[in-house]
């Protein structure tokens, strides 16, 4: 399994999304791909996915840009996934042979227990991450 670039330049956008989101100003496409490392191409497409999705809304003018259309704490790590991505883990049709559907509840269970977790990290939970505190001697 392997997250995609994609998915991981969303979860950053939309961390600095949720980051603005009590001041309720719009967040330029500029200053997203600046903050967060990402491509300004690439960013236009993953926002204009996010804003398909529901996720956030964009507004338009010399003071627009985007914001998380609902707040941190109500958007789950799994919304995006599901957004972005389709299903945590996808499976394959072919489930046949002496061992496909005991392979497959396997995966079904594995993907399940991936979707809970995923829905138990809000984007307000990944946002307020900082990094550890480096000392030196």
């Amino acid at each position: 399994m392997k997250i995609t670039v994609k998915l991981d330049y969303t979860c950053r956008i939309l961390c600095e999304l949720a980051r603005h989101y009590a001041g309720g100003e719009p967040v330029r496409i500029d200053d997203l791909s600046k903050v967060e490392a990402v491509p300004a191409n690439f960013l236009a497409q993953i926002l204009g996915e996010l804003r398909n999705g529901k996720l956030v809304v964009s507004k338009r003018g010399v003071q627009g840009g985007f914001l998380l259309a609902r707040a941190p704490d109500q958007i789950t790590l799994h919304d995006i996934v599901k957004v972005m991505e389709g299903d945590l883990l996808e499976l394959s049709g072919n489930h046949g042979g002496k061992s496909g559907r005991r392979v497959k509840q396997i995966w079904q269970e594995i993907r399940e227990v991936a979707a809970q977790k995923a829905r138990g990290y809000t984007l307000e939970m990944m946002a307020a991450q900082k990094e550890p505190e480096m000392y030196h001697i």
